[in-house]
Formats: C-alpha cells, sequence, structure tokens
C-alpha cells in the first residue's frame, strides 16, 4: 500500500487532471487549426476505439474474476492508453471541423440528445473515477480497488458503448 506522500501526490495528480482534461478539451473545442483540411476519416476510427474499449473492459472484469490479475492489469492498461488515443482524435477532429448537427427527427431525436449529453456528463465524471482506480491498483490497494473499480467499471464501459452509439447515429448526417 502506499505510504501518505505517495498518495497526497497522487490525490493531486487526479485533481489536476481531472480538471483540466475537460478544461483543455472545452478550450481546444474554440479553436480552429487554420488551413487544415477536415479530418473527417477520424470519427469512423475513434468510435472503433470506443467499441474496442468497451470490450476489453468487459474482458478484464472476466478475466480478474477468473484470478488472471496479470492479464486484467495488461487490458486495463490498454484501455488507459486507448482513451487518451480516442481523446487526441476526437479533438483534432474538431479542432478541423465544425460540430455536425444531428438531423434525425422525432422521438429518436430525443433518444439521441438524452445518449449525447448522458455520454458527454459521464465522460467528464469517469476521468477522476478511472484515476483513482487505477492509482490504487498500482499502489497495491486492492481493497480499495475493488470498492472503487465496482462503481468506475459501469460509467467507463456506459461512456464507451454510447460513444459508439453517438458515432453511428450522427453519422449520416456528416
Amino acid at each position: 500500500m502506499a505510504n501518505s506522500n505517495t498518495t497526497k501526490k497522487y490525490t493531486i495528480w487526479i485533481w489536476v487532471l481531472s480538471i483540466a482534461i475537460p478544461a483543455a478539451v472545452a478550450l481546444l473545442f474554440t479553436i480552429r487549426i487554420p488551413g487544415v483540411e477536415r479530418l473527417g476519416f477520424l470519427p469512423p476510427i475513434y468510435a472503433t476505439i470506443n467499441g474496442i474499449t468497451a470490450i476489453l473492459l468487459v474482458l478484464a472484469v472476466i478475466q480478474i474474476k477468473n484470478g488472471n490479475r496479470r492479464t486484467h492489469e495488461k487490458l486495463m492498461k490498454t484501455n488507459i492508453v486507448l482513451s487518451v488515443l480516442f481523446l487526441v482524435m476526437y479533438v483534432i477532429y474538431h479542432m478541423t471541423s465544425d460540430s455536425t448537427p444531428y438531423g434525425g427527427e422525432g422521438m429518436l431525436r430525443y433518444v439521441y440528445f438524452f445518449i449525447l449529453i448522458t455520454h458527454i456528463l459521464l465522460s467528464i465524471t469517469v476521468i477522476p473515477f478511472v484515476l483513482i482506480t487505477y492509482v490504487r491498483a498500482i499502489s497495491g490497494d486492492f481493497v480499495n480497488h475493488r470498492k472503487i473499480a465496482r462503481i468506475t467499471f459501469p460509467i467507463w464501459l456506459y461512456v464507451a458503448v454510447t460513444g459508439v452509439i453517438v458515432y453511428f447515429m450522427i453519422a449520416p448526417y456528416y
């Protein structure tokens, strides 16, 4: 288990990153890279990354339930890397493209915006959960790791799955 100085250091970084990442994304959304063509090939790539993340999250849970801690750890580290790649591509796309308005009508429009809004809010909310869960694991605090992982997993899975759903719902309007 980590000592209190190490825990304090990680806690500060968790707070900093949990605030800085959404703030940076929001800020970067307002910036357009001049003279760069719209990078329309990115949305299907980052939607695929979301889909792979969802699958790997489920596989990671299966692995830990089967006692395969090493495989679980590798899958979870891969998910963190995939999430960072997603975020970088997502920001780059939006720095080269205007947001695409949703063209659906009727009840489907309400469903889309419900999914989109919950996806966005939970994608912000999940950041500190993922970081705390990860820190507890690398610190060897597995009792508390398991406690927060039970909260982190469904939120992260929801964000990954709804990312794919949002992509498929908006794709016809690109």
